[in-house]
């Protein structure tokens, strides 16, 4: 029996609509019914019912966006840092191996190969790294699972959210045995506040950038998938294969989903700040790189992204 936490939630429901695809056995759990950010509580729990694995998708996102969580910083903490301790304690105490949701967020930008170097580039809206970004050169690299997060408190400009998502991870490693799976941008064919493509199509200006982005169903049998392979136990980078940018995500929606309205776009980076977010945003590519080399399969971004458009399915 599979223990699923934030069954509520957005990548949560995912998860339990895959796992009954699958036929898996498994049981959710509400705080109302258990107050699982509780670590005896929990252990209890968990030692009476015995779950062969446990999944984690409950967390603190803020609606509508991250800016939330620049107003309820004790709520993103214990949501985001404090419960993932927490679980990693009890299951490791009860011998229970688990997965937890976390966040590319934690980073921004990408790595650039150059002259046999690598270097960071925090911030790819610049011309020539843009240029490179459209051509889709072999020289814009992802982040991988063992480069240290710069879009945290510990690297700093970051918002408080990703701040807490990193710190999350920290407080995980070397306790038991677990999976870290890192999320990105979700979307799928379903329209939705959550929906990346939902929010492109609702912004009254679009903010262009380049990101990983992570199909929400391809997301969750990826992770359930590194389980069922026996992955070794550690940090995934689980996004669709590639990048976009935000451009060609309009240009795609234009194309196939060919909506009433003329999409406009910020002027530049200081434009949005000053009108449309307040906390930092984080933008970067990912390296899947470790995921397919653990045997998992997963659709490139450009084939998940169109089949989502194609399918497309009004709320």
């Amino acid at each position: 029996m599979i223990l699923l936490l934030g069954a509520s939630g957005y990548i949560g429901e995912a998860f339990a609509t895959e796992l009954r695809r699958r036929k898996k056995t498994f049981t959710t759990l509400s705080r109302s019914q258990v107050d699982y950010s509780r670590f005896d509580l929990l252990l209890e729990f968990l030692r009476t019912n015995q779950p062969t694995f446990v999944i984690n998708a409950a967390g603190y996102t803020g609606k509508p966006n991250v800016d939330a969580c620049e107003l309820d910083k004790a709520g993103t903490l214990a949501g985001n840092t404090l419960l993932p301790q927490t679980i990693a304690h009890a299951c490791a105490a009860a011998k229970i191996p688990w997965g937890h949701v976390s966040s590319g967020c934690i980073f921004s930008g990408a790595k650039i190969s150059e002259a046999g170097k690598v270097r960071t580039e925090k911030d790819m809206t610049q011309p020539a790294l843009h240029a490179l970004v459209e051509n889709k050169s072999p020289t814009v690299m992802g982040f991988a699972e063992a480069d240290a997060p710069n879009f945290s408190f510990r690297d700093q400009p970051c918002s408080f959210y990703s701040g807490t998502k990193a710190l999350g991870e920290e407080t995980m490693v070397g306790i038991g045995e677990s999976y870290i799976w890192r999320l990105r941008i979700p979307f799928d064919e379903f329209d939705g506040k959550r929906n990346y493509l939902s929010k492109v199509q609702r912004y009254a200006k679009v903010y262009d950038n380049v990101n990983s982005i992570s199909h929400r169903a391809d997301f969750v049998r990826a992770c359930l998938d590194t389980w069922e392979l026996r992955a070794p136990f550690g940090t995934y980078n689980v996004t669709n294969p590639g990048y976009v940018t935000t451009r060609h995500v309009v240009e795609r929606i234009e194309k196939i989903l060919k909506p009433a309205r003329k999409f406009e776009f910020w002027k530049n980076d200081a434009e949005f700040y000053q009108t449309a977010a307040k906390a930092p945003r984080s933008n970067c590519v990912m390296d899947v790189s470790k995921l397919l080399a653990a045997g998992v399969k997963i659709r490139s971004v450009e084939e998940a992204l169109e089949h989502s458009l194609k399918n497309w399915k009004p709320e």
